[in-house]
């Protein structure tokens, strides 16, 4: 446990940290960079750098998944206090989700970022599918009679 309550360091930060990226376009939006941040929105609830029990859902080296958690037993030792599960692309998707589930219920991590990690995590899984090639549209109508004409003359 911290001396200072996180609700103090949350006040004393909030305008300016590290991990905190204004944006002027899109109505002066705040974003956040914190690895322990599920959906990256600059908000109390999301901040992982003051929360005690956080979790994060960043992509895997070699493909797939990891997800990462903030102990609460190493608060001022940042090397040790965070722990690394990692889901290989070869995982079917439904098994890597529960399995985010699973492990965040049963080490007590909060219950209210279980869905924002496996959204975080089915995004990720996501954006690592090889792109499909893009058919090469057929001409219909009056522009597919002509061009079979000429093929046929």
């Amino acid at each position: 446990m911290s001396n200072v309550s996180s609700d103090l360091i949350w006040e004393i930060t909030r305008a300016n940290n590290s991990y905190l990226v204004k944006r002027r376009s899109g109505g002066g939006a705040q974003f956040s960079r914190d690895p322990l941040n599920v959906t990256n929105k600059h908000s109390r609830k999301y901040a992982g750098f003051l929360n005690e029990k956080a979790v994060g859902i960043q992509p895997g080296e070699k493909g797939g998944v990891t997800l990462v958690t903030k102990k609460t037993k190493h608060q001022n030792r940042p090397a040790a206090n965070k722990n690394d599960i990692t889901w290989s692309s070869n995982k079917s998707g439904p098994k890597v989700y529960k399995g985010i589930v699973n492990y965040t219920a049963k080490q007590g991590y909060r219950a209210d970022l279980r869905a924002e990690a496996v959204a975080r995590a089915s995004a990720i899984r996501q954006s690592q599918r090889p792109k499909k090639d893009i058919p090469e549209k057929k001409p219909r109508g009056a522009k597919a009679k002509k061009d079979t004409e000429k093929e046929s003359s």
